[in-house]
């Protein structure tokens, strides 16, 4: 395969989040002690495939993260049909499939970065082949729209993935990047080279104490309740389960939360994690009068497991990775909350 190939060097700098605090007289759920297989965490001189699975992207645009990427001492190919267009995807399906397909079969690549989510996953995951994906697992890295693979691999194939920014968020210039841009991309480097990620978030009142160890799930809340009762269906029994969504109208979000009830996803969590929700603004005389606080709150009364809220995952700058597929504590108190990758 013809690749496209960048040479380029940055010099960056690391970041991550942390916190401790007394988590002592919290309730401990019981959870399944069983995970996912770990891919092989990289080191100096593995590849990064980049493909545009879903929507599209320049190879311009693309560049940043290429440049940074390479600077953490891999080495990146591009796909052959990366840059492509057809209409809101980054080429046609089968373009998309036959980049995605390659990146999955060859042993060289160690990870792979998709460039941006939008809309296209749905599309061709029931026409991708993971026989050599088993074989060799790999890092699969993005969110959003790339949801669809999360819960894909987890369903079908125990593999842990990696949900984080894409090439979409790297920033053009790293040395004028704030601290909040380079804390959550270098969380990415983190997780691909295996070092225990630990995350927290300030106390919500609506927040339900509690402390559980288990296996992380999750992703975009659109897309697990689409993907609800087909082939590539999100298992979340015993799994600490996270969500979040962008530009969806509050009745919505609520409708999708009634999706997660009625399919069992919320009976038998470890925890829940509400991420990041940019919500639309209700219609001027359709208001619906509740917020996500109440939506969550209303659709897991009935249980016992540590919930928290305002957690720094979704379509937000405060997008830090999460390894999927990884055992990790959450711990829900008065002073916060916060998860760690185990």
């Amino acid at each position: 395969m013809d690749r496209k190939r960048f040479i380029s060097s940055l010099v960056t700098a690391g970041a991550v989040l942390s916190t401790s605090g007394a988590w002592a007289n919290m309730p401990e759920h019981p959870v399944a002690k069983a995970g996912h297989q770990i891919p092989p965490y990289l080191k100096p001189g593995d590849t990064i495939g980049i493909i545009s699975p879903s929507g599209y992207m320049s190879l311009a645009e693309i560049l940043p993260a290429v440049q940074l990427m390479q600077s953490w001492s891999f080495n990146i190919v591009i796909g052959d049909n990366t840059g492509k267009k057809d209409f809101i995807y980054g080429g046609t399906d089968e373009e998309r499939i036959a980049d995605l397909q390659q990146m999955l079969d060859d042993p060289e690549i160690k990870a792979i970065m998709c460039a941006r989510g939008g809309y296209g996953l749905v599309r061709i995951i029931d026409r991708l082949n993971f026989k050599q994906f088993k074989k060799h697992p790999k890092w699969i890295i993005g969110f959003s729209d790339i949801t669809a693979l999360h819960c894909h691999i987890s369903r079908n194939f125990g593999i842990a993935t990696i949900h984080s920014k894409m090439c979409n968020s790297f920033p053009d210039d790293w040395t004028k990047a704030d601290a909040m841009q380079v804390a959550t991309i270098q969380s990415i480097r983190q997780a691909l080279t295996g070092e225990s990620l630990s995350y927290s978030s300030p106390t919500v009142p609506q927040n339900r104490y509690g402390k559980a160890e288990a296996t992380l799930v999750g992703g975009n809340l659109s897309l697990i309740a689409t993907l609800s009762g087909t082939p590539s269906d999100l298992h979340t029994d015993g799994k600490i389960l996270f969500v979040e969504d962008t530009h969806e109208y509050l009745y919505n979000i609520d409708r999708m939360f009634w999706n997660l009830k009625q399919s069992g996803k919320l009976s038998n969590l470890a925890g829940l994690i509400i991420g990041g929700f940019q919500l639309k603004p209700d219609i001027e005389g359709e208001e619906f009068g509740h917020t996500i606080y109440d939506i969550v709150t209303e659709k897991v009364k009935e249980y016992t497991y540590p919930v928290c809220f305002d957690f720094p995952v979704g379509h937000q700058k405060n997008n830090f990775a999460l390894k999927c597929g990884v055992r990790h504590t959450l711990e829900v108190g008065a002073e916060g909350s916060t998860l760690t990758s185990l």
